[in-house]
């Protein structure tokens, strides 16, 4: 075992504690899998990184991804917080443009937008789910039939099923059978459009949840949400996460793709949960989806690994 630099770090917020937290190994060099594994169980997050030489010569460094439960192949707050982290300590990318990342599906490019970092969604795949499945899922959710709108599968690395729904007071109201939803062994996500005349929309909602969302959003000017988003994930080990990078993305992808998004928007993620995350979605002239946050390091020291 040997001292190895280490941050944990707040993404998608630019407000510690509201966002999703990220452990970040800022030198896994020498680890094999099973101490990878064996410290993304103990630190008991979602997900857990480790930062490595790149092997592709274009690349800026390498990540890998651990849930308490296994290897992620991509995940999007990890991919920020990762990169805000290799850059707070010093790191130097190749390109003025871009930094660059491995990992296992392949290389992402991130780049900076004042305050924010923003990865280029990595190339989707979707498909009509079964009607036997998205029955099943409903059902979990407590959800009728009219309050689905659409629904896709959606695959970028994690596979998701993606739902949209109604509206956002659908959204915020579930109170979902998460051991249903672990026993059907699928990653759900929904969300739902707000409606473009209304302005912080949770403000004055009669719980706790969206009290503490309203607050500080009101630390951010220009935080209205565009997009409701929550995310169910028992089948991994996680009822609700704060905030989801990869399914922000694929579910930009596939909204902006069908005309239900506009191609810029603004996300909000975990109210049901305490949390405040914001995530910045928009289409370029090219057709790529951009994937952005702020991130904060709220602890930073070594461990030993």
């Amino acid at each position: 075992m040997k001292q190895r630099l280490f941050k944990q770090v707040d993404v998608f917020t630019p407000v510690p504690y509201l966002g999703n937290p990220l452990a970040v190994v800022l030198d896994g060099s020498g680890l094999d899998d099973a101490a990878m594994q064996r410290f993304a169980r103990w630190t008991n997050l979602s997900e857990t990184t480790f930062l490595l030489p790149p092997e592709e010569a274009t690349a800026d460094y390498r990540v890998r991804i651990f849930t308490p439960g296994g290897e992620l192949p991509f995940a999007g707050h990890p991919t920020l917080g990762s990169c805000h982290a290799w850059l707070q300590a010093g790191g130097q990318p190749q390109s003025a443009e871009f930094i660059v990342q491995q990992c296992q599906v392949g290389l992402v490019k991130i780049r900076r937008e004042g305050n924010r970092l923003a990865f280029a969604a990595p190339p989707l795949r979707r498909s009509a789910p079964s009607p036997v499945l998205l029955a099943k899922v409903a059902a979990a959710l407590g959800l009728k039939a009219p309050q689905v709108l659409a629904a896709q599968l959606l695959d970028n690395g994690p596979v998701w099923l993606g739902l949209l729904l109604d509206s956002p007071d659908t959204v915020l109201q579930l109170t979902p059978d998460h051991a249903a939803l672990e026993q059907l062994d699928v990653k759900v996500g929904i969300a739902a459009l707000y409606p473009q005349e209304e302005t912080l929309p949770l403000i004055g909602r009669a719980n706790r949840e969206a009290r503490a969302f309203g607050a500080s959003a009101k630390q951010t000017p220009g935080a209205a949400p565009d997009l409701e988003v929550r995310a169910f994930a028992a089948s991994i080990g996680i009822n609700e996460d704060p905030v989801t990078g990869s399914l922000n993305a694929s579910l930009a992808q596939w909204l902006i793709e069908s005309g239900h998004a506009p191609e810029r928007y603004l996300a909000s993620q975990g109210a049901c949960i305490g949390r405040a995350g914001q995530v910045h979605l928009e289409r370029d002239a090219q057709g790529q989806v951009w994937v952005g946050g702020e991130s904060v390091t709220c602890i930073d020291g070594q461990v030993a690994l």
